[in-house]
């Protein structure tokens, strides 16, 4: 499901219009990205949680020319699901 699959669904369970359907799930992600990028984690009860990771640098190989090279350390998003939502998932 892509973003205007998303947007079509909510504004038919919804009786908003897909116009504003989008600025709030536009809206909804920047909040996300902007408490990420300030380190703060976004939980959803029921749903999950966003956080941020940190990835240790390491020695990695390049594939196309098997050199070695380092991979510096990193920030990386990550999402963990609410007791909820795995449950769903499991049965499916």
């Amino acid at each position: 499901m892509n973003k205007t699959e998303i947007i079509n669904c909510l504004s038919e369970e919804t009786t908003f219009s897909k116009k504003d359907i989008t600025r709030v799930l536009e809206s909804f992600t920047r909040v996300i990205e902007r408490a990420l990028k300030k380190g703060e984690k976004v939980s959803i009860t029921g749903f999950g949680t966003f956080m941020i990771s940190k990835r240790a640098a390491r020695k990695g190989i390049n594939p196309a020319t098997k050199q070695r090279i380092n991979i510096p350390a990193m920030s990386v998003p990550k999402f963990k699901p609410g007791k909820s939502l795995r449950e769903l998932v499991r049965s499916v």
